[in-house]
């Protein structure tokens, strides 16, 4: 495994990687180290791709993901692959597309293990409600992630 560390208008983020595919982005402490900091080239392009995000010059990543999961979760991280820059969906839409509950879909993106770049944050709660967020400091990173995407909450 590979990690590497960018900081971003969010906070600092360590990505993670396998081989050629990215495992995890999560919020990391400024101090944090590891061992193996290689900057394999899907880290140099997750990296990429990252910074050119939060620039607002990027809408869409492309990169190759090795999610762990169950198959419902990864079910889940793919629907919400497929909500476009600056859009929204709900829990129970998702869940009724998939055949399942809300909660069960809330429970599925709280256990994203690449946010931003599988974009749980564009996820709401019925009526335009937050919902929850477990990366970075919660709820006022899901809301900047937004803001950046050009969505307004009530």
């Amino acid at each position: 495994m590979s990690i590497c560390y960018v900081d971003s208008p969010v906070g600092r983020l360590a990505i993670e990687a396998d081989h050629d595919a990215v495992t995890s982005v999560r919020w990391t402490a400024t101090d944090e180290r590891a061992r193996n900091t290689s900057m394999t080239p899907v880290l140099k392009e997750a990296v990429r791709q990252l910074e050119r995000y939060f620039a607002g010059r990027l809408k869409r990543f492309d990169l190759p993901l090795a999610a762990r999961g169950t198959d419902f979760q990864k079910s889940v991280w793919k629907m919400m692959c497929e909500i476009p820059f600056g859009g929204t969906a709900t829990y129970g839409g998702m869940a009724m597309a998939l055949g399942s509950g809300p909660r069960a879909v809330g429970m599925a993106c709280g256990r994203n293990p690449i946010p931003i770049i599988v974009p749980c944050h564009r996820v709401l709660g019925s009526g335009g409600k937050e919902g929850g967020f477990s990366g970075g400091q919660g709820l006022p990173t899901k809301r900047q992630l937004l803001a950046l995407e050009g969505v307004v909450l009530l």
